[in-house]
């Protein structure tokens, strides 16, 4: 498949309090009662995973302190990118750590770093190409790790959320629930020339891409089933995010795709709610509440790189509160009795993006001795994102922390995340949240944020940490 153009920076908002995404395994699978952390609070590479049959790469975070009976979740790259990219880019793991789920990162090696969407192997079930090698990575942690097989989720970006919306097709029996950024419909992405028994990945389909696939509710439906003949299960809820100026993937997809999965999961073309949130217009089908069966997001003013807000998703799924004591997904028959009429795409409308109110966070009680800052920006013509690593290099934990830094060009800080942030003039200070303020000796904490510059981001000096300064690495 022709890659997709590269999603630069994936640019994190978070509104409120973090949570995290997770997939389900396929299958029923044999838990183990207890397994060692794969190497706690890290990225880690996992091989012989299963038969593979993408070739793709497995990276695992398995935060230092696990949940009982955790939740687990695939965050699928863009093209271009790698899961390494999407660890470091994307706060998944910051929710992990808060929530304490298990984070699969699968990475593909083809040209252009997409994911195969396309091909005859890889619209079906167990075909053999990366949705089948996905679901191998589910069922290794499964195997390994106490996990709650109802709390799976999936989630990506551009080609990953095209391989999202697939898997949810194809994998209804191990998915609960998909967040889906900037992607098109199941199979949209299916070519006259992917033949069935081949391995080879499929072309490109400026078709879709370009919104020129435009089909009924039931077609884009019976496409999705399918992925899967004969299944007659509930089927996984599903969250759509899409920018209304996509230049990549036409934002008539989004629509399409809202047409599908209505019909998929048996609802209303009519939406149960429609909530304009500064440049987002949300739309709740089937129910209203945060984890409706299925929410639909238009961002106004928005291009193919739009921002990924994590902590929605993960309210979606429902993995910011404790297990539910009944399963998650749907009960609806997916099978529909009437051809639903085709719906337009959403219209969003435009207001102020609204301002987050800062919480307070405990006092600093002891002083950091000596400390490091790493400092890393995704940037574009007038903003940035920000990911700072704070180290403790003290031999004494700190309990309760604040750093400080001064922006030499101007940059505003305007969203952050894992850090309560103020700034006047150019002293910006950070303080920590309520779930990490404590950092071990040798230890450390990551935050981030976004912000804007006027042309010129040089990084900020003067770091210091509970009033002691700290070198910049």
């Amino acid at each position: 498949m022709h890659p997709l153009r590269a999603l630069r920076t994936v640019r994190r908002r978070i509104t409120a309090v973090v949570a995290a995404l997770t997939v389900a395994a396929a299958g029923g699978v044999a838990l183990t009662a207890t397994a060692p952390p794969a190497q706690a609070a890290s990225l880690v590479e996992v091989s012989g995973f299963g038969t593979n049959p993408g070739g793709l790469r497995m990276h695992l975070f398995v935060p230092d302190r696990l949940a009982a009976n955790p939740g687990v979740l695939v965050v699928v790259h863009y093209c271009t990118g790698s899961a390494q990219a999407m660890y470091s880019g994307a706060q998944f793991d910051e929710l992990a750590s808060q929530h304490g789920f298990i984070a699969i990162y699968p990475s593909t090696n083809r040209p252009g770093s997409c994911f195969d969407v396309s091909s005859a192997n890889a619209l079906v079930r167990d075909g053999g190409s990366d949705p089948q090698s996905i679901v191998q990575m589910v069922r290794h942690v499964q195997q390994r790790y106490a996990t709650d097989t109802r709390r799976v989720f999936v989630t990506g970006v551009s080609s990953g959320a095209m391989t999202t919306q697939l898997l949810l097709a194809e994998y209804p029996d191990v998915f609960a629930a998909g967040s889906a950024f900037a992607g098109v419909p199941a199979t949209c992405f299916a070519t006259n020339g992917a033949k069935p028994g081949t391995t080879a990945q499929a072309g490109w389909n400026s078709e879709c891409a370009q919104g020129r696939r435009v089909q009924s509710a039931e077609q884009w439906g019976d496409a999705a089933r399918a992925t899967y003949p004969g299944y007659t299960g509930a089927r996984p809820r599903v969250q759509l995010w899409h920018g209304v100026n996509d230049e990549t993937l036409s934002y008539v997809n989004h629509g399409e795709a809202i047409e599908q999965w209505t019909n998929v999961l048996g609802l209303p073309s009519t939406p149960s709610s429609t909530e304009t949130l500064g440049n987002r217009t949300r739309q709740r089908f089937g129910g209203t509440g945060d984890q409706a069966p299925l929410e639909a997001n238009s961002l106004a003013g928005t291009s193919h790189n739009l921002p990924v807000d994590a902590a929605a998703a993960i309210r979606f799924f429902g993995l910011d509160g404790p297990a539910p004591t009944t399963s998650p997904t749907p009960t609806v028959s997916p099978t529909p009795t009437v051809s639903p009429t085709p719906t337009a795409s959403p219209t969003p409308t435009v207001s102020p993006t609204p301002t987050v109110s800062p919480t307070t966070s405990p006092t600093p009680t002891t002083p950091a001795g000596a400390c490091s800052v790493g400092w890393s920006v995704n940037q574009w013509n007038t903003g940035f994102t920000a990911n700072v690593t704070v180290r403790n290099t003290s031999t004494a934990p700190v309990s309760g922390w604040t750093l400080t830094w001064t922006f030499p060009s101007g940059q505003q800080v305007t969203q952050a995340w894992s850090s309560v942030v103020t700034q006047s003039g150019a002293q910006v200070t950070a303080r920590n949240a309520a779930w990490n303020g404590t950092i071990p000796a040798g230890g450390s904490v990551q935050i981030g944020f976004n912000g804007t510059h006027g042309g010129t981001n040089a990084a900020p000096t003067g770091f210091a940490l509970n009033g002691s300064a700290c070198s910049l690495v």
